[in-house]
């Protein structure tokens, strides 16, 4: 069992930068994949990075155009999202997801909320 818990979400104003943080928790040490998906209103959950165990980016979401990073640190079991230049449509509830020998996993998922 994995258990995945996010922090970091708020609220910000546009062009301002925000990093989220995932701490993952219980059996990790078989943990492969892991991921940040984001979901708003009317929309479907789309991912927004991916990172292999090995540290390697794999995917990123056509919509993050080079302001986002994704970074793992397999001694502190976390995963994080640094998310610069964000504006009003990177609104959402944004979901840490991980993978282990075949079964998903998600967070709770954390409100990302930008003004204008």
């Amino acid at each position: 069992q994995v258990q995945l818990a996010e922090s970091g979400g708020g609220l910000v104003q546009a062009g301002e930068s925000l990093k989220l943080s995932c701490l993952a928790s219980g059996k990790t040490w078989t943990i492969g994949v892991m991921a940040w998906y984001r979901q708003t209103p009317g929309k479907e959950r789309e991912l927004v990075a991916r990172i292999t165990r090995g540290g390697v980016p794999r995917e990123f979401g056509d919509f993050v155009k080079g302001r986002f990073t994704i970074r793992r640190d397999n001694t502190k079991n976390t995963v994080d999202l640094q998310m610069n230049n964000l504006t009003p449509e990177d609104t959402a509830v944004y979901s840490c997801y991980a993978q282990d020998q075949g079964v998903d996993y998600w967070g709770q998922g954390t409100q990302i909320t930008v003004s204008t």
